[in-house]
């Protein structure tokens, strides 16, 4: 039965949504439910950034050889096997009583969410004809990016009404039906002509990024100089050189290094890796400010992320006239000046300062954003010829889950720093482990002058990250204004054909798509199923 006359596949196409839905939610729900985890389970600030990046690590370490596997393996039964793993990480945060188990758990849903996020697009050219591909891939797309501020919302909710653990128990029931939806209404597809899982590169992809961000987590309490602190960095450089060398000597690597000798390419990964650096960092150190600083629970300040969600969201629709118009490395150095502007905006803000402010500077954040990444991904993967778009989009996908988790970890980092030196001389050890924890240990002393002094601590260390991530936007659009070729970035402009902005959009993923399922031999991997605008969460709030 061919794909095109077969009455299961919408059918199917909702168990791939399912799929994409709870990755989409699950990236940013969290960052919401990190203050009340924080303070209920006495979460220091470096506690946090490893809840967030133990999940965004093994994701990006383990996504390229899970989209191998399914080549070899057959794709449905590993994208079962992956929503299957997601269920049982869930099911043991939900369950968890302390930080540890936690962090475990996130691991645990990072290898099932980098076994789903490139094999739930690259099973669609198995489902449908050409004429239709485009419109699937355009409704996959748009689930995961639907639930990036669906996420905060959800969570908000859940936190007002149960346990901190129902963020995680949230994704049992949906990882489930896309178990059985799978099963019952995907036909397994494979390639066997894929290139093998090269185990050592994965082992030196995971353990470089491993001690990387545990040497930028550990930095500030431990000191830049410590020697734990330096070997970790130091052997983070030797892994990650050892496989960039490893990767280029493979006549069919897994990560394409030659790629990065493409100037358009990697000028436009650059600045979409920047961008994915900035997002996930300020997800970050957001929340707190919103919660323990404004004082809103946990579902006010889902609602009060919603105008930098929607900022992304309609910057992301609306690029693709900009783009014919004006050429996207136009727009996209754009969009990085935005972006650096809201930040600049951002880092005016004070411990007196209202909502009003802020919810203005998060929305031009996230035009900003919406109007440089979503462009850059799509003009990288444009710029590439057919036959290496599936290897491309691999690595552009993992390059960018990398900037998401140092952004965390660095900024991170420097949020602490700044936070702990503008804490009052003989304030409690454990008040400097987070703004939350200075508000618990003050309430419980019942030391007012501590609450009062966190608050614009708090605000002095997330003005400190704010005039960094400025300072990057600046230099990423800088690179981009001045190196890229007019003709590499406005490849993107005759990419993108619709008229309703999506085309432009689903251009990368379906290319990706179909190298992963017909031509996966020449293109190199499934991850070139990734798109564009199922990117745009990824990993933003891990």
């Amino acid at each position: 039965m061919t794909a095109q006359l077969d009455p299961r596949r919408w059918w199917a196409l909702g168990a791939m949504v399912a799929s994409m839905l709870v990755l989409g939610f699950d990236m940013t729900i969290l960052n919401v439910a990190l203050p009340t985890m924080a303070g209920q389970l006495g979460a220091t600030t470096g506690e946090q950034q490893w809840m967030a990046d133990a999940y965004v690590v093994v994701f990006a370490a383990l996504m390229l050889p899970a989209g191998l596997l399914g080549d070899r393996f057959g794709r449905r039964r590993m994208l079962v096997t992956g929503l299957g793993i997601f269920l049982v990480g869930s099911l043991v945060g939900s369950l968890a009583t302390s930080v540890e188990p936690v962090i475990a758990a996130r691991a645990v849903m990072g290898i099932g969410g980098a076994l789903v996020m490139p094999l739930a697009l690259a099973v669609l050219p198995s489902l449908f004809a050409p004429q239709e591909r485009t419109k699937a891939v355009g409704i996959v797309t748009a689930a995961s990016a639907l639930g990036m501020p669906l996420g905060p919302i959800i969570g908000g909710f859940l936190l007002n009404h149960f346990w901190w653990g129902s963020v995680f128990l949230i994704n049992v029931p949906m990882a489930a039906l896309g178990i059985i939806a799978c099963v019952f209404l995907l036909p397994e597809t494979r390639d066997p002509a894929s290139p093998r899982v090269d185990a050592v590169s994965t082992a030196l992809t995971a353990a470089g990024l491993g001690a990387l961000i545990y040497g930028i987590i550990e930095a500030p309490a431990r000191g830049w100089s410590d020697p734990v602190v330096v070997g970790m960095l130091a052997g983070a450089a030797v892994l990650i050189a050892t496989l960039v060398l490893r990767e280029r000597r493979m006549v069919r690597p897994m990560l394409d290094m030659t790629l990065l000798g493409h100037r358009p390419f990697l000028l436009n990964t650059l600045a979409a890796t920047l961008g994915m650096f900035i997002f996930s960092g300020l997800m970050f150190v957001l929340p707190p400010y919103l919660t323990a600083v404004l004082g809103n629970d946990a579902f006010g300040t889902g609602l009060r992320l919603l105008p930098m969600m929607g900022g992304v969201m309609f910057a992301a629709k609306g690029s693709a006239p900009l783009i014919q118009r004006f050429g996207a490395r136009a727009v996209i150095s754009g969009g990085l000046v935005v972006l650096a502007f809201a930040a600049f905006l951002g880092s005016r803000t004070t411990v007196d300062t209202g909502y009003g402010f802020t919810a203005l500077w998060l929305s031009i954040v996230g035009f900003g954003f919406g109007f440089a990444v979503v462009p850059a991904m799509t003009a990288a993967l444009s710029a590439l010829p057919a036959d290496r778009a599936g290897s491309g989009s691999g690595l552009l996908s993992t390059v960018r889950q990398v900037g998401a988790a140092i952004g965390i970890a660095l900024l991170g980092s420097l949020l602490v720093g700044a936070y702990a030196d503008r804490l009052p001389a003989g304030a409690p050890h454990a008040a400097a482990d987070s703004v939350v924890a200075a508000h618990v240990v003050a309430g419980r002393l019942g030391d007012t002058r501590l609450a009062a002094a966190a608050d614009p601590a708090y605000v002095h260390g997330m003005t400190t990250v704010l005039l960094v991530c400025g300072l990057t936007a600046l230099v990423a659009a800088l690179l981009t204004a001045t190196l890229l070729p007019r003709t590499g970035a406005d490849a993107t402009t005759g990419s993108g054909t619709g008229t309703d902005g999506e085309a432009l959009s689903e251009t990368g993923a379906e290319t990706g798509a179909e190298s992963s399922a017909g031509a996966g031999a020449k293109a190199g991997n499934t991850s070139g199923a990734v798109p564009p605008v199922a990117a745009l969460p990824a990993d933003a709030g891990q």
